[in-house]
């Protein structure tokens, strides 16, 4: 099993390298893709939960959250007509079903779903920052967006690994064994010391002061580890293992990137704190 999750590692990482290195408009589409594919999958768990919902519809609203992040960034107004816009259209798909109360499971479901897989948005909002990077950071000649986002996936990735391991060598107590009986505190702890680590180096090559690394850190661990439980709580829902079999080793694209959903816009919103305005 772990052979198989690291080979999968090794085939998925330069996807995601060439994609941050090829710049925004190429970062766009490859969320866009995940976040449609990690709908698709919510939507199916959803409905092995019993939740009727509207796939199509629900993994549009994902990649046009993805799609109003890159092209109206700072344009709230316009932002909110479109999440408006999509609420009303599931609302529209709930009342075309004859029973009211699966009407209503329509509605919500396939707004949840969409909403959902539609926080990797926060991901191009993180590769288009403005904000300016010091000269001489290693990581400056990228952009400050695209090391912030650099600082963000290597942090997610760090934690995984780190809770991963850590839970399989010293992993005794339960987390939260009715959401996901493999993860323990021991994992927790022992992801959450790898991603602060890490994430005052990645700091430090994106020219920002590490000790920001006590905050990112725990937050980015926090954000990541909470993110997975949802997805498991989600499978456990609908009486799946994993989300998907696109993955060998690792499951579906949802089981990739649940950890990104919740980190994605902590991180974000953790920019924005630190950026002078």
């Amino acid at each position: 099993m772990l052979r198989q999750r690291v080979i999968s590692a090794a085939a998925f990482a330069p996807i995601v390298v060439l994609a941050v290195v090829a710049g925004p408009p190429w970062i766009t589409l490859f969320v866009a893709l995940l976040a449609y594919l990690a709908a698709r999958e919510v939507f199916t768990l959803l409905r092995l939960a019993g939740y009727a919902n509207l796939p199509l519809l629900g993994s549009t609203i994902a990649v046009a959250g993805v799609a109003v992040a890159f092209l109206m960034p700072d344009d709230a107004d316009k932002a909110a007509t479109v999440l408006a816009a999509a609420i009303v259209l599931a609302a529209v798909g709930g009342l075309a079903r004859s029973d009211p109360r699966e009407g209503f499971q329509v509605w919500m479901a396939t707004v949840f779903g969409g909403l959902y897989a539609g926080l990797l948005a926060f991901v191009v909002r993180i590769a288009d920052a403005p904000a300016a990077l010091p000269a001489g950071a290693p990581l400056a000649s990228l952009g400050a967006g695209r090391a912030w986002l650099i600082v963000l996936i290597v942090g997610v990735w760090t934690y995984d690994s780190g809770a991963y391991l850590a839970g399989r060598r010293f992993g005794r107590r339960r987390l939260m064994a009715h959401v996901s009986p493999s993860k323990t505190w021991e994992g927790l702890l022992g992801g959450l010391v790898a991603c602060t680590a890490i994430s005052a180096l990645t700091l430090q090559l994106a020219g920002q002061a590490p000790l920001g690394a006590l905050v990112l850190g725990p937050l980015i661990a926090a954000a990541a580890q909470v993110g997975d439980l949802i997805e498991s709580m989600l499978k456990r829902a609908g009486g799946a293992l994993d989300s998907g079999l696109l993955i060998p080793g690792h499951g579906g694209v949802l089981d990739r990137v649940d950890s990104f959903l919740l980190a994605a816009p902590a991180t974000f919103f953790y920019l924005l704190a630190v950026t002078p305005r």
